[in-house]
């Protein structure tokens, strides 16, 4: 899953694809290098990042959605935790909802029960600009899965069917470094679940906990984390390096399938 930010504020690459054009070049870029799944986001989630309002995300995401899909064959995944952007960019060509909200927004499980589409949950506490203040937690694994459990029975009962959800354990998201660490580390425990997990560290802070480097420098960390969260079962990896990551994916896969 490559990234596609159209905001001028993202932690990594924000200001650099919010026009159609710069936008579009790029999704092309990374369906070429191996892309499958392609992520439009028009609202910064990093910590800290001020909300935006529905008529402006609206306004950075759809168009681009609808220029991706009539260009590229590739799954188009919006995220968002908007009601009305879910139900538009659904109109013009989206294929999977990517909410680092798990839908708890008013309407946004219904937008998502309606539209037929896949549907991705993620575990934070609290909102992108206070998250932070809830990084608290006894057992950080057991505490996500439980999270997890229970929102994913909700959207069932609510009408979504469970075949239609994948998870992703929101690394960075009201965790602080060892919280990430500890539930990177546990991750296949996440299995346990019985849905495709989505797993999203490129260039991210813990890597740069770690490593002491800014987030221009983090390929190298970003891709020894996507090498584990394969050897960890992860389905998905959503990345700013998509040729690089492939890369490694394959060697993973050729050694893995391998006589």
């Amino acid at each position: 899953m490559g990234i596609l930010n159209v905001t001028p504020d993202s932690f990594s690459d924000g200001g650099r694809y919010n026009r159609l054009d710069a936008a579009l070049l790029h999704a092309e870029s990374m369906v070429r290098a191996g892309a499958t799944l392609i992520d439009v986001g028009g609202e910064s989630t990093r910590p800290g990042a001020a909300i935006v309002s529905s008529a402006q995300e609206l306004d950075r995401v759809v168009p681009v959605v609808e220029a991706i899909a009539q260009r590229l064959d590739v799954v188009i995944s919006i995220d968002s935790s908007s009601a009305d952007v879910m139900r538009e960019s659904a109109r013009v060509g989206a294929g999977m909802l990517n909410d680092v909200r798990s839908f708890r927004r008013e309407g946004a499980l219904q937008a998502a029960v309606d539209s037929g589409l896949a549907v991705c949950l993620m575990h934070m506490r609290g909102e992108p600009g206070d998250m932070q203040s809830s990084a608290r937690y006894v057992d950080v694994l057991a505490e996500v899965r439980s999270f997890l459990e229970e929102r994913m029975a909700q959207c069932v009962a609510a009408g979504v069917e469970r075949e239609r959800i994948v998870l992703d354990p929101g690394f960075g998201f009201a965790k602080e470094l060892e919280h990430n660490l500890s539930l990177f580390k546990r991750m296949d425990e996440l299995q346990v679940l019985g849905r495709p997990l989505l797993v999203g560290v490129s260039r991210k802070s813990m890597i740069g906990g770690v490593l002491g480097k800014p987030v221009s420098d983090r390929l190298y960390g970003s891709l020894a984390l996507a090498a584990l969260a394969v050897a960890k079962g992860a389905a998905i990896l959503r990345v700013h390096d998509v040729a690089e990551t492939v890369d490694a994916v394959r060697m993973i896969h050729a050694v893995c399938n391998a006589q």
